[in-house]
């Protein structure tokens, strides 16, 4: 009798459980720029009409130099940073800031062939990657130390290779008559399906794609160019077929990474900028990748490949992000630097600039259509997008919350908290009052 009267009633709650479970997956920041890799939260930004819901600091902790973004996953946040001659991944409860565990390496504080802008970034550049999976994570060092931890058993160490040693990775080249410039490893791996994809530079594959479990070398990419200094590889799909758009040092690379194709170059776009500094993560919408850099480049470009390998390019502005990763979101392009930009997606035509954002800057869309920029030396915005705002820059809000240096890390939003990290290894947790306006 119990048995028949308990199944309909499991039965029933099966759908809400699984609702509640892809809730709480859905509020996780587990890789760099977020669940869905594009800067987009599925969180309400906290404005009520009036005034931001963004609450006084409910922790503050240091964790060392670098610029990796932290992550989070199911009420824990993990953080890479260096000090004292380790790298040290650090994991801590949400809502306190309590440290669960720490792991260390001994690790230098730039690349063994590190050169240039030295006291713009120091230790670790590289967000960690999460893998649902497995629950193991992914850390890759300044100086090339990819590491696989197991977050289940407090850290403990599944694989690791050092990248220079196993490849020879050479110094990145001087670019036309700029300074010689070569910031190491900053490139995030990249978890698709069994593979860890990694943006390596070597002469014999610019990324290469490992067995996620063991570490085991699966492929090399056919192009060769050395990397870039993105924030990492970024999945799209081209005519049904998985793919990846890195920004190298050479310019745009889509690589496959199906199957026995995995490794095959469908298209390289030639984008080479000065001090090597091809630092902004394309942005990827279906078929169309978002593409910009500063110095000698300064434009912006939206490209459309198709498998072939065929590029045309949709628009081009003289207009440049020389950091922060362009955001696509219902129909328009976002960007921070110096200003806030945007522009439509289909035209190039530009909707608004304003504010003040300098060098350092990243940006999250929320749920109600609303920008959180984090700019300058720690600061946070509050902007609406051109849905509610189609042709005024309107800001609503500003918080300075770190003024120590250099806001290189993105910020993670994530259990109605942001977690706002700076270059000099502060990180502030507040609290994000997300009800309705």
């Amino acid at each position: 009798m119990f048995r028949t009267r308990f199944k309909p009633l499991l039965l029933a709650c099966l759908p809400i459980i699984a609702m509640a479970a892809r809730v709480g997956v859905a509020e996780d920041w587990p890789h760099w720029r977020g669940p869905e890799r594009n800067d987009h939260a599925r969180i309400h930004s906290g404005w009520q009409g009036n005034s931001w819901g963004l609450g006084e600091e409910t922790w503050r902790g240091e964790f060392g130099l670098g610029s990796a973004s932290p992550i989070v996953v199911a009420d824990k946040v993990y953080v890479l940073g260096w000090q004292n001659e380790f790298d040290t991944l650090h994991c801590v409860d949400a809502s306190s800031g309590k440290e669960l565990w720490t792991v260390s390496y001994p690790a230098p504080k730039y690349g063994r062939k590190a050169t240039g802008d030295q006291g713009l970034y120091a230790g670790p550049c590289s967000t960690p990657e999460y893998d649902r999976e497995t629950d193991y994570l992914y850390t890759l060092g300044i100086d090339g130390e990819l590491r696989c931890w197991d977050t289940r058993q407090q850290g403990a160490l599944i694989w690791s290779k050092n990248l220079y040693d196993e490849y020879d990775v050479p110094q990145r080249p001087r670019v036309n008559r700029s300074g010689l410039r070569d910031y190491g490893f900053t490139s995030s791996p990249l978890i698709q399906g069994d593979r860890l994809i990694v943006e390596v530079g070597a002469t014999t594959g610019t990324l290469i794609g490992f067995d996620k479990k063991t570490g085991q070398e699966l492929w090399q990419s056919e192009a060769t160019s050395p990397a870039g200094h993105t924030g990492g590889p970024v999945p799209m799909l081209i005519e049904e077929t998985p793919c990846v758009a890195v920004h190298n040092f050479d310019g745009l690379l889509i690589t496959r990474i199906d199957g026995k194709q995995a490794g095959k170059t469908v298209a390289e776009v030639p984008w080479k900028t000065d001090f090597a500094n091809n630092v902004a993560t394309p942005a990827v919408l279906e078929n169309s990748v978002v593409l910009t850099s500063s110095y000698n480049q300064h434009r912006i470009s939206r490209l459309q490949i198709d498998l072939k390998g065929n590029v045309t390019t949709v628009w081009q502005l003289d207009e440049a992000s020389k950091v922060c990763s362009p955001v696509i979101h219902k129909g328009y392009v976002y960007w921070a630097w110096r200003e806030m930009h945007c522009v439509d997606f289909e035209t190039g035509q530009q909707m608004w600039k304003g504010g003040h954002c300098g060098d350092a800057g990243s940006l999250i869309v929320t749920s109600d259509d609303r920008l959180i920029g984090w700019v300058n030396r720690g600061n946070l915005q509050l902007i609406d997008t051109a849905t509610r705002s189609p042709r005024d820059f309107q800001q609503l809000a500003e918080r300075t919350v770190l003024n120590r240096s250099d806001a290189w890390p993105h910020v993670a939003i994530a259990k109605h908290r942001l977690f706002c990290r700076d270059s000099a290894g502060s990180l502030v947790c507040l609290p994000l009052n997300s009800g309705p306006e």
